[in-house]
């Protein structure tokens, strides 16, 4: 089961208990369907649950008896349609509509109260929304066929309390589209439409991801630096080599020559642990690992004159 269905799942166990609400939910899983128009139209789903509770709203609150049928030829999609223009006419005269509107908008006197609010969100999401797997990215959506009545639920999606969501909109293949990116926005309409199990995922999936991305920015940091140290032991053990050709290690200097001779024996270890064999400190090491390499250079110059 997909993470949206899963999502679905969870909202589909709240039954509304209040009559208000029951009716804004119906309202907002019918309103951005084919079936809320007075010409024969079809909803169609492959979430079956959605579907029926589509149905079972549409009967219980509007008095409008639904046909549901599989479409094997869309893969066992369910279909639902509203025979007959007296129960199409009956639907949109529940909520306020005459089928003949210009323009067709959110009719807010529907939303009597907050919680009429999240019941219609609730129903829009299972009828046109879905969210996809937080493992791949972050998105929250819903689709609409008319520019601005996906306006008005965009506008009522910021304006419910207690959400602050950034909403976005956009045209996709001749659908309105209103979704959300940011992963926190989206869990907190998750948990508002009352799906708390599939917010807590897509928070648990957000915290692997930062740690993953933590460890592979560690280790790629590690790498880096391991590589810069292989680069410029590469450069002192080769120019160490040159310089051993034209003096001998007894003339060197002490501190000079222990120095040398364990770049020249380890030239895997870093700074610090080349310290800690020789009771320096990094800066140290460094200090006489740069007057070697200048005393190499110094002899390279003198054998070219």
């Amino acid at each position: 089961m997909s993470f949206a269905s899963r999502a679905k799942k969870e909202i589909g166990r709240i039954l509304p208990q209040k009559e208000c609400c029951r009716r804004a939910e119906c309202f907002g899983m019918v309103l951005f369907t084919h079936v809320f128009s007075l010409k024969p139209g079809s909803y169609v789903s492959e979430n079956s649950e959605v579907v029926h509770r589509m149905a079972q709203f549409l009967g219980e609150v509007c008095g409008v008896m639904c046909e549901i049928k599989t479409n094997m030829r869309r893969g066992g999609s369910s279909v639902l349609t509203v025979p007959g223009d007296d129960q199409r006419a009956r639907l949109l005269d529940t909520f306020g509509y005459t089928g003949r509107e210009v323009n067709l908008r959110l009719n807010r006197a529907v939303l009597e109260n907050e919680c009429c609010t999240q019941a219609f969100i609730r129903g829009a999401f299972l009828s046109c929304g879905t969210v996809t797997d937080p493992q791949k990215d972050y998105h929250l959506e819903f689709a609409a066929f008319y520019r601005k009545l996906a306006g008005d639920l965009a506008a009522l999606l910021r304006e419910a309390e207690p959400l602050s969501l950034q909403i976005n909109q956009t045209e996709r293949k001749g659908s309105q589209v209103i979704y959300l990116k940011n992963s926190e926005e989206i869990a907190d309409l998750l948990t508002y439409m009352g799906a708390p199990t599939a917010s807590m995922e897509l928070m648990q999936q957000k915290m692997r991801k930062q740690v993953r991305n933590d460890i592979n920015r560690k280790a790629n940091f590690e790498t880096a630096n391991l590589d810069k140290t292989m680069s410029a032991s590469a450069r002192q053990v080769a120019a160490f080599q040159q310089l051993l050709k034209k003096v001998s290690p007894e003339t060197l200097p002490d501190d000079l020559r222990e120095v040398l001779q364990l770049r020249l024996s380890e030239p895997e270890m870093s700074l610090r642990a080349m310290g800690e064999r020789l009771s320096l400190t990094r800066s140290g090491v460094n200090h006489r690992l740069r007057r070697l390499m200048e005393l190499a250079e110094k002899a390279g110059k003198e054998e070219k004159a």
